[in-house]
């Protein structure tokens, strides 16, 4: 059992070796120190990248229109490929991975409310936008776009944070009417969280179908962006780009090695190449750190070795007048859980503070685009594993010199230098 009396007795030789404990110590906190910077700061980069792929769910797909690079079936190169209601429907209903789909038409206008204005994108989508870009309206802001927008063409719109902190400043937006370009007015049914969005102009949405008739002539659309389910691998996700690009090189007769004809980006295969690549600075990261660590309790042993070598006289005597193996070797074990113990605490405190600092200075800072680097924090399951398998390390550290402390028999014992 633990008592005080063996807490002081511990304490008493440690106060003899000052330097020696402290270097001891500052090895073992250092190694846990750096094990916690080393997994904030792969989890930084990997929050910051992550959180690049935000504005868009990461299995979504985007495809752009071009112009032929070759001739094809008798038709002459350099021909604008544009989309159609045919291309909507290919998406919707022919390609069974197809989650979400939404068509886009863009259009740069002037917004103004009453003596304020400012010059914004706004975006014709439908409904199901809200779900491929990841659009957030918080409680009390109002709603997104829904398929009674849409299929009536109502000239609606959901503003974007910093829309309503130009145009409205403090009143409440819901209900009023915006007017783009002096033309039209669109009632402002929502404001969505723009704080993941990237530039300093995020766009406002309209219902596709009315930006379509006042801005696209009342045909086609100039992109599409659709998720995709059960793209888990690398393999799938180029064989479905092969197959979506030979369907749609049917529809618009176009060569489908053409890759200037429709421009596509995967945003699904982008993750799982990003997710491969930080898999692997994890298990560096992870590799290094823990190394540090094991150096420290490798120092801890070394140091428990040379404790035992120069109380050999002293463990002879205490076995001579009746001491129990068990007694001196919970003495010396709990010397080194001791040390490794408190060492290990301020390592972590340090390091959770760093990273917790780091984290906050990062937060409040500016930003006008995406971070690669943001939240470098560590998990309390992490923390509270590396305690743990602390103190296991500094246990097993001290266990074998106290096992050859309780060898020693004690005439040689007292024989010793």
């Amino acid at each position: 059992m633990f008592d005080f009396d063996s807490l002081r007795e511990i304490l008493s030789t440690i106060s003899k070796n000052k330097l020696r404990t402290f270097l001891t110590g500052l090895a073992v906190a250092w190694g846990i120190f750096m094990l916690i910077i080393l997994v904030g700061a792969g989890n930084g980069l990997r929050n910051g990248v992550t959180s690049n792929f935000s504005q868009r769910a990461k299995n979504s797909v985007t495809l752009w229109p071009g112009w032929t690079s070759m001739p094809y079936n008798g038709l002459p190169s350099n021909r604008n490929i544009k989309f159609d209601t045919k291309d909507y429907d290919l998406i919707r209903n022919k390609i069974p991975e197809v989650e979400y789909v939404s068509v886009r038409v863009s259009q740069n206008a002037t917004v103004s409310y009453e003596k304020e204005y400012g010059s914004w994108s706004l975006i014709g989508v439908t409904d199901e936008a809200a779900y491929i870009n990841n659009i957030e309206i918080k409680n009390g802001e109002g709603r997104f776009l829904n398929k009674i927008d849409l299929a009536d063409r109502r000239k609606v719109i959901v503003l974007s944070t910093d829309m309503k902190n130009v145009l409205f400043k403090d009143q409440d937006p819901i209900g009023k009417y915006v007017v783009a370009n002096n033309t039209t007015a669109y009632q402002v049914i929502g404001v969505y969280d723009d704080s993941n969005s990237f530039g300093n102009s995020p766009p406002a949405y309209i219902p596709f179908t009315t930006a379509q008739m006042l801005y696209n002539q009342g045909w086609g659309f100039q992109r599409i962006d659709f998720t995709v389910l059960g793209l888990d691998s690398k393999e799938k996700n180029e064989k479905f780009i092969e197959r979506l690009r030979t369907q749609m090189s049917k529809i618009h007769n176009f060569d489908p090695s053409d890759r200037s004809a429709m421009y596509i980006r995967n945003t699904a295969e982008d993750m799982l190449e990003a997710e491969n690549i930080f898999s692997i600075i994890t298990l560096f990261v992870i590799v290094i750190g823990v190394s540090s660590l094991l150096a420290g309790i490798v120092g801890v042993g070394n140091i428990m070795l040379i404790t035992v070598k120069e109380r050999t006289r002293e463990i002879g005597i205490r076995k001579a007048i009746g001491a129990t193996p068990f007694s001196i070797l919970k003495l010396i074990i709990l010397e080194s859980i001791l040390i490794t113990s408190v060492a290990g605490y301020f390592g972590m405190v340090f390091g959770i503070a760093i990273t917790e600092g780091v984290s906050t200075m990062i937060a409040n800072s500016p930003s006008d685009g995406p971070s690669v680097f943001k939240d470098p924090t560590v998990d309390l399951s992490t923390v509270v594993v590396a305690t743990i398998a602390l103190v296991i390390a500094g246990t097993v550290a001290g266990l074998i010199p106290a096992m050859k402390a309780t060898k020693v028999s004690p005439i040689e014992a007292m024989r010793a230098e």
